[in-house]
């Protein structure tokens, strides 16, 4: 049985934190969680400690100071589960519009083949909830747009929920990914498929934040609309 890494990038995430970490220690295969908190002021990190006592060995955390970006969080926690030599490293929003009970069939697809399984809104057989009709039609669209430019055979390109083999992530030059928001995701995709891994979109049930304030802006959504062209004359 393989090691397997769930990364959560936290800011302000005080009212999911201890439930997410308790879902995820519930589930029916195992997994360690590492938090990367960008310096919450409303005590994310307190509490991960605190937890830290009670899941000893499985429960780790790494602060950084100030809001540093998506992509950043992501970066560090690959470089720090490469390091320790995970073989599976997940990618997870802390806001539960990832089902934590996911995590097992996006882990069983790379068991089962995949070097890279996307929890998928808009394969056969996804949803999304609790989304109003325009953001569903403008992240839909996003990701036509995505595939038309990169011909990236992904449905949902810009889908944040994923499974990586360790080896996906040891030959993606990390330190070469260019974009740190929204376009983070599609490029990390898009360097897997160049590299010639194997991608399997998985449906998801993708459910809207309840708790907390989403971390979406317009500056974002225009990041990966402009580099998305980018990425179609990048070295990679």
């Amino acid at each position: 049985m393989g090691k397997n890494l769930v990364i959560i990038p936290t800011y302000n995430e005080i009212e999911n934190i201890e439930k997410m970490i308790r879902t995820v220690f519930g589930l029916s295969r195992e997994f360690e969680l590492l938090i990367v908190d960008d310096g919450s002021p409303d005590g994310t990190a307190t509490k991960v400690k605190e937890l830290q006592q009670e899941y000893t060995g499985k429960l780790h955390i790494e602060e950084r100071k100030g809001k540093l970006g998506l992509g950043t969080a992501y970066i560090h926690g690959f470089k720090w589960a490469l390091a320790k030599d995970y073989d599976y490293i997940f990618e997870m929003d802390c806001d539960f519009s990832h089902n934590p009970n996911d995590l097992v069939r996006l882990l069983e697809a790379c068991e089962k083949g995949a070097d890279v399984a996307v929890g998928s809104r808009y394969c056969k057989g996804g949803k999304v909830s609790n989304w109003p009709i325009g953001r569903i039609l403008m992240s839909y669209f996003a990701s036509v747009y995505v595939r038309m430019v990169l011909w990236l055979p992904v449905k949902d390109t810009t889908a944040g929920f994923k499974c990586y083999r360790k080896k996906v992530l040891q030959t993606i030059d990390l330190d070469a990914v260019k974009f740190m928001g929204y376009a983070f995701q599609i490029e990390m995709k898009y360097r897997a498929y160049k590299k010639g891994f194997k991608i399997v979109e998985v449906p998801i049930m993708f459910t809207d934040r309840v708790l907390g304030v989403s971390k979406m802006s317009t500056k974002i959504f225009k990041e990966a609309f402009v580099g998305v062209v980018q990425m179609r004359f990048m070295k990679m």
